[in-house]
């Protein structure tokens, strides 16, 4: 395993009492070195927050005004700075963590029901017999109906070892009471199978601590199976929304020997950082395809574009999101946390995907079927997010790009194209060409 520290510092600020008076105190030293117009800008907030506080018509909320004032500040900066109070906070750190106290469910909403979509493998939720398409319809004997999908999940969540009582509604049955007893969670980030007896499929749904700890498992166990035989391997990045910097840099480094991974460049020179791969390569350099689409975002797009550019992967699919900027969490103490965009990143040869995004090698696309036919199934990127920023480099930003992928994958080409790739036949795009461009396909084959 090939774990560098590549975790990026983090700072910490401690949040102030929410009264004008104090916040003159708190940004005392500030206001001193800023210029006049700051100043007046600053004045002018602390009058208009003491006019609310004395003259509104009822008795205001004064942390909800500071709250507002924070938010509306880091809005107009970009899409992906915000404030996060404690709860959200919490919510963020279990989900990077990858591990948490709960019963091992997948779960959506159904006509204000929570469904289960399905239940994790040795968790209490699978030791307890739940089945895909189960309603839950009571938490600890309380109706469902009326909360939210998060709440629910709230609800379900607990301490390690604590009891929770959940009603169940299956098809054709009487509602029954299952008891289950809270127990560690891990999301499991990284899923694998074999396609046939000569290829390896890795599935990473996001990037958490555990992922390249499950990568590591995923790529032994492969080899364990496929041998001599392995022609290559498939990494399945199609709507991966991202996650943590660290682990899309030991991921791409697993299959790179040398050279820079990704470098992220912030406001001032002085800032930029630079990670490069250590020797070894987790797939003993057989041939490898990524596969990626409108939904692959940031992580995702890091490791796309680290192997793009060193010719160690090809790329399958459609353009991916194109976020391009990375964000340092700075915890506030007991207030919760800032998510500040701090820098962009860039690839090994100086791309920066911001709001342009990792285009396919190969670009292939799902063919929809009669149901979603007419409907919109793209995501329209990071260029449709208003105020997001623009690309360093100029020119076109990328538009919408698909982001369908089906669930029988008998009917999934753009896996099927990686397969027929690694078995050294001939794949093409399977879109026609713009008018405005030059007539021609993309075709590529393994070596």
């Amino acid at each position: 395993m090939k774990l560098n520290n590549h975790v990026r510092s983090i700072g910490l600020v401690m949040a102030g009492a929410v009264s004008a008076t104090v916040l003159w105190h708190v940004f005392g030293s500030a206001i001193a070195a800023s210029n006049a117009d700051t100043y007046k800008q600053l004045n002018l907030f602390g009058d208009v927050f003491d006019r609310v506080r004395a003259d509104y018509v009822e008795d205001p909320d004064e942390s909800k005004m500071i709250e507002a004032a924070i938010n509306g500040m880091l809005a107009s900066l970009d899409p992906h700075s915000s404030y996060m109070d404690a709860k959200r906070f919490e919510d963020m750190s279990v989900q990077t963590k990858g591990e948490f106290g709960g019963l091992g469910i997948e779960v959506t909403m159904e006509n204000g029901f929570v469904k289960v979509v399905a239940p994790i493998d040795d968790t209490p939720a699978a030791k307890a017999g739940l089945m895909a398409n189960d309603l839950i319809t009571k938490i600890d004997g309380a109706d469902i109906q009326g909360l939210t999908l998060n709440e629910a999940v709230d609800k379900m969540r607990g301490g390690v070892n604590t009891p929770i009582l959940l009603t169940i509604q299956r098809k054709d049955q009487a509602a029954f009471d299952v008891k289950l007893i809270r127990d560690r969670i891990r999301v499991q980030s990284v899923k694998s199978n074999l396609e046939g007896d000569d290829i390896g499929y890795v599935r990473i749904s996001s990037f958490t601590e555990q992922t390249q700890e499950g990568l590591d498992k995923a790529f032994t166990s492969m080899k364990s199976k496929l041998g001599a035989s392995a022609k290559g391997y498939i990494i399945d990045l199609r709507n991966n929304p991202g996650g943590l910097l660290d682990q899309a840099i030991s991921v791409s480094d697993s299959f790179l020997d040398k050279g820079e991974v990704v470098s992220t460049r912030g406001r001032h020179a002085e800032e930029t950082q630079r990670f490069s791969a250590q020797k070894g390569d987790i797939s003993d350099g057989k041939t490898v395809v990524i596969l990626i689409n409108g939904g692959s975002a940031s992580a995702s797009e890091i490791v796309a574009g680290a192997l793009q550019d060193h010719k160690r992967a090809t790329i399958i699919g459609t353009r991916s999101f194109g976020k391009g900027s990375v964000q340092t969490i700075i915890p506030l103490g007991s207030q919760g946390a800032l998510r500040l965009t701090t820098a962009r990143y860039y690839t090994p040869a100086g791309r920066s995907i911001q709001a342009k995004g990792i285009d396919a090698d190969i670009l292939i696309e799902q063919p929809l079927p009669p149901e979603l036919q007419g409907k919109n199934v793209s995501t329209e990127g990071e260029a449709s997010l208003k105020g997001h920023l623009t690309n360093e480099g100029g020119g076109d930003e990328g538009g919408g790009s698909s982001a369908y992928v089906p669930e029988d994958k008998i009917k999934d080409v753009q896996l099927k194209a990686a397969i027929d790739f690694l078995h050294g036949i001939k794949v093409v795009s399977n879109v026609k060409p713009d008018d405005a461009k030059p007539a021609g396909t993309t075709e590529t084959k393994a070596n």
